[in-house]
Formats: C-alpha cells, structure tokens, sequence
C-alpha cells in the first residue's frame, strides 16, 4: 500500500502565560535573526510538555521531533495521557493550525472531527450544516444530496434535522458531525475522542461505521482515544506520546499493554522475576506473568486472563512436592492461595521443570496485587520460604471500553451472569 500521510520532524511550541509571541525585546530578537538568516533563537528554549510539574521558562514544547508515516487503508491509534499532544498533533495533522518545525504531506482529501460540533454554526440547521461541512470538504452539492438521507438516518437526529444547532445537546451535535464526516467519504478521517461523548448505542454504531469505512471501503483513520477496547478493535498500528515525545510506535496489542504500563509505574517493570538465592533440594530459576499475548507484563486488563509460568530445578528425587501461590492486595488482604497438589505427579524425579497456572479472568478488582510464592512438602519440610516474587496492577474497563477512574468496593469484583426473568404481570 502506498502512504498517504507523512510527519516529518512535527515539532510545536507554545508559549505560556499571556497570548502572544512575549515581550517587545523577544520580537526584536526573532527580526534580528530572522533578516540575518539565522534560525528563531526560541526554538532552542523550552521545557517539555510535563503538566504536572511547574516550568522554568516561558516556553514549552507540546510536540518535539514527532515522525511517523500511514499507509492507505490504514488505521492509526494515537494514544497517551491527557496533556501528552495528541489533539495539537491532530490539529496540525488536519490544517487547523501549524507546526512550528516539520512538515505534513498528505494525499487527498481530509475530514476531521477534532471537537463536538467542530466548524457547525449554531444558527444554521443541522440540515444546513450538513451542506456546509460538505461544502468545507470539497464535496460538490450533488454528492451531498446523495448522501444527506443517509447521514441524517445515521446520526439518528432526524426530528430536529431543521432545527438550529445552538438548540442540540452536546450528544446530538457529535452523532451528526460524526455522521457527516464518515459519509462524505475523505481520503483520511482524523477523529478525536468522538467515543467520550455519545451514549453507548451511538458510540457501538460509530465504532461499526469506523470497521466500514477502514476495511470495507479501504479508507485511512488516524483515532485518538482514552478507550483501550476500541483501540485495540479498530487499530492496525498505534502510537503513544508521552511529553509531547513519542515513546512507543508499534503493534496495538503492544502500545496498549506499553501504555497500561506507562501509567502503573508502581508495578514490576517487566513481570519476570529470577532468584539467585541459596540453593537445596530446590531451586527457583525464574518467574514470567504473561497476558493474553503471551508477553511479559505486569499491567493487565481485567478482562484477560494472566499466566504465571514457574521455571524451577529439582536436585533430587522428591516425593509430594507443593508448590503454593498467594495472590495479596497491596495492604496485604489476602485474596486467594492455589496450591500445585492437583497436579497430577506431585512426586518430582531430579531435573528442570515448568510449571503454568492461569489466574482467571473477569475476576480481579482494579488495583494492585502482589505474587507470594513457596514450595514445600506438606508436613515434612519447607524447600522454598515463602516470598513476594512480583507485583501487578489490574485497569478495568467501563462497558463502553474506557478505562474507569475508580475502584469498586471489594477485594475483587467478578463478572457475574445475571438471569432476570419477569414472573409477573403487575
């Protein structure tokens, strides 16, 4: 496939404080070195974008150095912290303003939705906005009129479609701006957080619309969004910025997992433990938490199951060995013990094994949970004393895929099958 989008070295400064370019003597210094040829001496100045952290300067960098091609067809997920440039990467990616170093070439036309009800003006009708977004991106009035029943169906606004905009919800006015920016076929759809607005029917339609128009219809997205599920749905590659910087770029499965990550930094950096301790009977080589990839990690999604694989040395024939696994919260409650005495050949002869046991799904609350791990043989001796191996955080998900904010109550919180029948009629 060829590309049809290129950043090359996107870079963007702002300045902070007060609007503007800064004082008298800055624009006298920018003049100077702008009539000599030299490069804007502020360019060279600027902290990160870290908002959490107080700046030492008047500038900052939202973007730095940002690269990165999309082929045709492709669907790109930009993801990262609030604040990390992903709408300043979006807005410059759609024209909406300028980098201040690199450069964006793009082939064919571009539809963004940045914000809700981005370019619709209030007191025109949803009908009259729908001709005027068209008409913004290039589309002659024949080709909107062919697709105006379509859109006006889709967006489901149709008792209010001529009525003024200024008078629709915030939900109304992202389910027609979404509307119309899928079905007035772009080159390149830019969409911005589009699945935190609409309610859960619209944001499973928008999300169906979006496998359409990617793979059915071969058209390119470049999707920013807070909700892991759809990223991982609807992304062939995906991006995460941190700081303005880009940090990872990749597989989707692996920028999500790399992302999760990024925000648990309390957990085991790696989820793989090796014990270099003193040795018996017993040795403990090495301990892996996998996730549902089958990559070491330490930050899970509920939803997916967790193997821990023990790889272990047995010195000598052992008769009855128990391997014991504690799962604790992080102030120590225990949630669960498993013990290896349902394996089949408890009775271990020398020689090197693997041992695999799977934490289940839908199970763990939002949190973070330490590993204790022993082995020993029940009522004679103790091979390895108990100890915490690994740490791991577990991030739950709302329904519509959006990582929750809160915990629930509880140690854990499992998914449970409700079976709710009506028995009478009142």
């Amino acid at each position: 496939m060829s590309i049809i989008l290129k950043a090359e070295n996107i870079s963007k400064q702002y300045r902070l404080g007060l609007v503007g370019t800064g004082t008298l003597g800055d624009d006298l210094k920018r003049w100077w070195h702008k009539v000599r040829g030299k490069e804007d001496p502020f360019l060279k100045v600027g902290d990160v974008n870290d908002r959490s952290s107080a700046s030492n300067g008047n500038y900052v960098w939202a973007l730095k150095d940002i690269n990165f091609e999309v082929r045709a067809g492709e669907v790109l997920g930009i993801i990262g912290k609030n604040g990390a440039g992903k709408s300043t990467l979006l807005k410059i990616l759609s024209r909406v303003t300028g980098p201040t170093t690199g450069e964006i070439k793009s082939r064919g036309k571009i539809a963004s939705l940045l914000e809700v009800g981005t370019g619709f003006h209030p007191e025109l009708t949803g009908l009259e906005n729908i001709y005027l977004n068209g008409a913004i991106l290039g589309m002659t009035k024949n080709e909107i009129t062919s697709k105006v029943d379509e859109i006006v169906s889709f967006s489901g606004c149709e008792r209010y479609i001529d009525t003024p905009v200024k008078r629709y919800s915030s939900g109304m006015r992202v389910r027609l701006a979404f509307a119309v920016a899928a079905h007035l076929e772009p080159d390149i759809l830019v969409i911005d957080e589009v699945l935190a607005v609409g309610d859960a029917e619209f944001q499973k339609k928008a999300v169906g619309k979006m496998h359409d128009i990617s793979r059915g219809e071969g058209r390119t997205v470049l999707f920013v969004s807070h909700n892991m599920a759809a990223v991982r749905s609807l992304c062939t590659r995906a991006l995460v910025l941190e700081h303005g910087l880009t940090v990872f770029e990749g597989n989707t499965n692996e920028a999500v997992d790399f992302y999760l990550q990024s925000e648990n930094l309390n957990a085991s950096s790696s989820g793989s433990f090796k014990y270099d301790g003193e040795y018996n009977e017993f040795e403990l080589k090495q301990v892996n938490l996998l996730n549902s990839n089958q990559k070491l990690a330490s930050v899970f999604l509920s939803e997916e199951s967790i193997r821990v694989e023990i790889a272990y040395r047995i010195h000598q024939d052992l008769k009855d060995l128990r391997l014991n696994l504690k799962v604790l919260t992080k102030g120590d409650v225990t949630v669960f013990t498993t013990s290896s005495h349902n394996d089949d050949a408890t009775d271990k002869s020398a020689g090197e094994y693997l041992s695999k046991v799977q934490l289940p799904k839908d199970f763990f609350n939002k949190g973070h949970y330490k590993i204790v791990l022993n082995a020993g043989i029940p009522n004679d001796k103790v091979l390895f004393e108990p100890m915490t191996i690994l740490e791991f955080e577990i991030e739950k998900l709302t329904s519509t895929g959006s990582v929750i904010t809160h915990k629930f109550p509880g140690v854990t919180s499992p998914s449970l099958v409700w079976d709710v029948n009506k028995t009478k009629h009142v």
